[in-house]
């Protein structure tokens, strides 16, 4: 997340919600207790943790031996009110003029994907594993029935060549990445077919009609190299 302008007061929100948002879970499973920020919240809406004797004790010894997460889009955080917004995995943000969006109007940050692991890494200095990154778009067949979606190449080779950098460059330790997703399926957020993330193409519509025929895609070609390769046929640079 980034606050949208030097304004103090924008850098504070942009630390409210990222708190919230962003830190909260992950505090309590990699650090092992429940941050005063959290339970100033709480105060504030009149929420009482109801908790055993032994909880806190628990949440110590039971802290987690790496993080996992997904990472799709970055979000700008602000204290205005806003005319032009952002909707991206569900969370309605402001505008960022710096980046592309995609057909759903999700923005496309490469960056933001280092950016996070070091953040992450900082904050917690314990290995990271990205378990879900990918775009969705309309894939469409060509008139040699193949599907080249570029953009999704385009999108996943800039996001690893971050995330390569983040650990030769940065130092991150990072245990692994799993893009999202292999095969065509139903988008969570929006509840459609012809939203696709996959590799490979299901023959299925929105109406859950088709001959559910798979076709493999040209990203599906592009990625196996990567995974035969281990990301250098990237060729990213720190």
């Amino acid at each position: 997340m980034y606050p949208e302008t030097c304004n103090p007061n924008d850098s504070m929100r942009e630390i409210e919600v990222s708190r919230m948002f962003k830190y909260l879970y992950s505090d309590v499973q990699c650090l092992g207790y429940c941050p005063e920020y959290a339970l100033k919240e709480y105060e504030r809406n009149g929420w009482q943790l109801v908790m055993e004797s032994d909880d806190l004790d628990l949440l110590r010894v039971g802290t987690v031996d790496f993080l996992s997460f997904s990472y799709y889009n970055s979000a700008v955080i602000s204290t205005k009110e806003q005319e032009k917004t952002s909707r991206g995995n569900m969370m309605e943000a402001v505008k960022n003029p710096y980046l592309e969006e995609s057909e759903w109007g999700w923005p496309i940050d490469p960056t933001g994907l280092r950016i996070v692991l070091n953040q992450l890494y900082d904050r917690y200095q314990l290995p990271l594993f990205i378990v879900e990154n990918g775009l969705g778009a309309l894939d469409t067949f060509n008139d040699q029935n193949e599907i080249v979606d570029d953009a999704r190449i385009a999108y996943l080779s800039a996001h690893i060549e971050q995330m390569i950098k983040a650990v030769v460059h940065d130092g991150v330790k990072l245990l692994g990445y799993t893009p999202w997703g292999c095969i065509d399926i139903i988008s969570a957020g929006t509840g459609e077919m012809k939203k696709r993330y996959g590799f490979i193409y299901v023959d299925l519509d929105d109406a859950g009609k088709g001959t559910f025929t798979r076709k493999k895609k040209k990203s599906f070609y592009w990625y196996k190299k990567v995974i035969e390769s281990n990301g250098t046929s990237i060729q990213a640079k720190p």
